[in-house]
């Protein structure tokens, strides 16, 4: 997968005994941007002071850094096996939607069936809900079996995935105003995990919806990859109906065209489509703003779990809720996670440009 002048996502790194600080990606080096570039904004620990500037800033900064990474220059470059990776941006607030048709057809039928597997709203509004900012943590950062009520307390036997799509907001609004274009506040896209404890989560989303079955943890990836990247990998969401009143209208084509690739243990086992996500990403920024809530520097909305026909993104639907469990190469077999599974989600564009990966290990209940 590519790395290459044409990607260049952002994280954040450091070298034994230095301060974390802002680089990007170049194959399998990081650029060091502070130095390189000359500009303190990116000496922070963290993408905010970068992303706030908006922009019109960070288009610059990508055709100076895209003229630093092709002139071949080594002097800033440092292999990436020498750093530390953290999470890249100060997390502000954090919104989960369920925007897959697929995805929530899928966990209609299971849980009512003999009813329509929607519910009436579901194609007039992207449903969403709000998520906790604190447990958002950085790939490779080991995963807590939660304990909570199932409705027997206890560690969760149905620990799940949800392979997802982040959209990481840079510039602010005020309270009481409304988000402008998509391309104007966020600054790009990255991996999440959404981590899901379904038994909990069973128990507690009636009436008020997803709380401790989802709040334990969300993995997101190192990189952020800026949406200028991705501006070849852009479509046409698909057809609504009907027709969304008119804050949700698309006025630009927000659709990306890339595939999900989800491993178990090193073992793929789904690969979804994100293309055929039916809310867009720039629909769930208007409604998540339309009501006069503001935006921060940091804000983390992601997609829900990315699903397409035969190809899902969570154990749930690959094994229809335990009733038929997958065979991993080694002969064993899951329903749900085990302790010690190892997660893995990686994406890319048609054209091989890589958003990286985000994993995550699971861990005994304490």
């Amino acid at each position: 997968m590519s790395f290459g002048v044409e990607n260049l996502p952002y994280g954040v790194f450091s070298r034994p005994g230095e301060a974390p600080r802002v680089g990007v990606r170049v194959e399998d080096q990081v650029l060091d941007l502070a130095p390189a570039l000359g500009d303190p904004v990116f000496a922070s620990p963290s993408l905010n002071a970068f992303m706030a500037l908006g922009r019109t800033a960070w288009a610059r900064a990508r055709a100076r850094i895209r003229r630093v990474a092709a002139s071949g220059d080594p002097r800033h470059l440092i292999p990436l096996g020498d750093v530390t990776l953290h999470l890249p941006i100060e997390v502000a607030d954090y919104v989960d939607f369920y925007a897959s048709l697929e995805h929530a057809s899928n966990l209609g039928r299971m849980f009512r069936p003999g009813e329509e597997p929607l519910k009436p709203n579901w194609r007039h509004l992207p449903v969403g809900y709000h998520g906790r900012a604190g447990t958002v943590v950085v790939s490779g950062t080991p995963i807590r079996r939660p304990w909570g009520q199932r409705p027997s307390f206890g560690p969760t036997e149905k620990l799940d995935i949800e392979a997802e799509l982040g959209f990481v907001v840079g510039v602010p609004t005020a309270l009481g105003g409304r988000a402008g274009a998509f391309e104007d506040h966020v600054f790009g896209v990255t991996l999440v995990n959404d981590w899901s404890a379904r038994d909990i989560q069973a128990w507690e989303y009636v009436p008020l919806g997803p709380f401790l079955g989802k709040s334990f943890a969300t993995s997101v990836s190192p990189w952020i990859t800026p949406l200028e990247a991705l501006e070849d990998a852009r479509v046409e969401g698909p057809a609504q109906d009907p027709e969304p009143v008119a804050y949700l209208r698309r006025a630009a084509p927000w659709g990306l065209d890339l595939t999900l690739r989800v491993e178990l243990n090193g073992e793929p086992v789904s690969a979804p489509p994100y293309r055929d996500m039916y809310w867009t990403p720039d629909q769930m920024l208007a409604h998540m703003t339309v009501n006069g809530a503001s935006l921060r520097t940091g804000d983390l909305f992601a997609s829900g779990t990315v699903s397409g026909a035969g190809r899902p993104g969570s154990l749930i639907e690959l094994t229809w809720n335990g009733a038929q469990p997958i065979e991993l190469g080694s002969g064993e077999k899951r329903i749900f996670l085990e302790d010690g599974d190892v997660v893995t989600i990686s994406a890319a564009t048609p054209g091989g440009l890589s958003l990286g990966e985000v994993s995550g290990t699971i861990l005994p209940t304490t």
